[in-house]
């Protein structure tokens, strides 16, 4: 459960950023430590990983606070170029 909630959050953080949503691809690999790979069109990885990367360290924030929340003992969030 926990991990569906954290994968539809991933989700709408990057579809609200970038201009292919559809092209937005999450999967998720793990029990004990939830590894979210992430996919995106080749034009909007910019977009996702930000400006020196604070866009891309932000959503990991956000991610590893809702994980605490949820009580995931960790929560990494990997974008795939």
């Amino acid at each position: 459960m926990s991990e569906e909630k954290l994968k539809d959050l991933v989700e709408f953080m990057v579809k609200s950023l970038v201009d292919n949503p559809e092209q937005v691809e999450v999967t998720v690999q793990g029990e004990e430590t939830m590894d979210f790979r992430l996919k995106v069109a080749k034009e909007d990885t910019g977009k996702v990983i930000g400006k020196g990367g604070n866009t891309a360290n932000s959503m990991r924030t956000i991610l590893k606070a809702a994980a605490s929340k949820l009580n995931v003992r960790r929560a990494v969030l990997n974008i795939d170029e």
